[in-house]
């Protein structure tokens, strides 16, 4: 199937309706995004290309990075890592500390960001320089030298990360944080301050797509089992509370961030990654999610 028509049609249907939502504002970068910039972008199996709008900018992709970070600790630690994480969605807002109390420190899944900070601290543990290790993880996904870390993001988070810092000491309360939490806390604000373009996205997560396996190169990422679970958490757990009306709406593993980036993936098939930088109640891109409804509902295509 040529997606080109198809996303070129969506796309100017969804860039004409309201520009509802807010930007993150609590984070004061992201609060001076230009809030029309609309871009999306697909890769695919078959290696076609295509890309409209703001496909080419630059931009915060925030959580869409706790794949990657889980990516590099599942292929480390294998079915173990499992021990200190669930695989649940967590039907409560992404930086809450409610049920890390009566999960006794276990976080629901990787995606909250008390899940994220318990792979950043596995990832602390085992790798020798965790900054610049995990950086040369994601380059190797795509052969893309260009991807690097926001130095002004990362300090705009560090500013006003009160939060994360109390969910960060409180996991280590339990014990299910091991390193210094002010260098998992380090670790976890870099990692969120990555920034690509929609076709970087795209091109980075195609190996999702691809059974664990990079396109370029055929390097095995992930086995089949593994790339099919991490697939199944982006499905149930990607979009915070809102994970349910995704699948149900869209019918795609994906991942968003606050930063107003989606990626979502059709096994065997693409890698489409889209942003708009407003979001909903939820901390999902608003235009993001029309889009992906629209283009699934148009094309026919989903996992279901």
């Amino acid at each position: 199937m040529s997606f080109n028509k198809i996303i070129e049609e969506v796309y100017e249907k969804v860039r004409l309706i309201g520009n509802d939502g807010q930007l993150a504002s609590y984070i004061p970068e992201l609060a001076n995004v230009d809030s029309h910039k609309f871009g999306v972008h697909i890769s695919t199996i078959d290696r076609m290309a295509f890309g409209v709008g703001n496909y080419r900018d630059k931009f915060s992709i925030q959580s869409i990075a706790k794949v990657l970070s889980l990516c590099l600790a599942y292929q480390i630690l294998g079915e173990r890592i499992w021990s200190r994480l669930g695989v649940e969605p967590s039907g409560t807002a992404f930086n809450s500390l409610v049920q890390l109390e009566a999960d006794n420190g276990i976080p629901r899944n990787p995606f909250i960001n008390s899940g994220a900070m318990v792979i950043s601290d596995i990832l602390v543990s085992e790798l020798d320089n965790p900054r610049e290790d995990f950086l040369s993880f994601i380059r190797g996904l795509s052969n893309n030298l260009g991807l690097d870390y926001s130095e002004r993001i990362s300090a705009s988070e560090k500013s006003v990360g009160f939060r994360n810092v109390a969910l960060c000491n409180f996991i280590k309360s339990f014990g299910n944080i091991q390193n210094d939490p002010n260098e998992v806390l380090d670790f976890y604000f870099d990692l969120c301050s990555l920034e690509l373009s929609c076709k970087e996205l795209s091109e980075l997560f195609l190996f999702l797509a691809n059974n664990g396996q990079t396109l370029f190169d055929n390097k095995a990422i992930l086995t089949k089992s593994q790339c099919k679970r991490i697939n199944a958490l982006m499905q149930t757990c990607g979009f915070y509370d809102e994970s349910g009306e995704f699948a149900f709406k869209v019918g795609l593993p994906g991942k968003s961030g606050v930063g107003g980036g989606i990626i979502a993936i059709h096994p065997n098939q693409y890698a489409l990654a889209v942003w708009s930088p407003k979001l909903n109640k939820k901390g999902n891109s608003y235009k993001g999610l029309k889009f992906l409804e629209a283009f699934t509902t148009k094309s026919e295509l989903s996992i279901f």
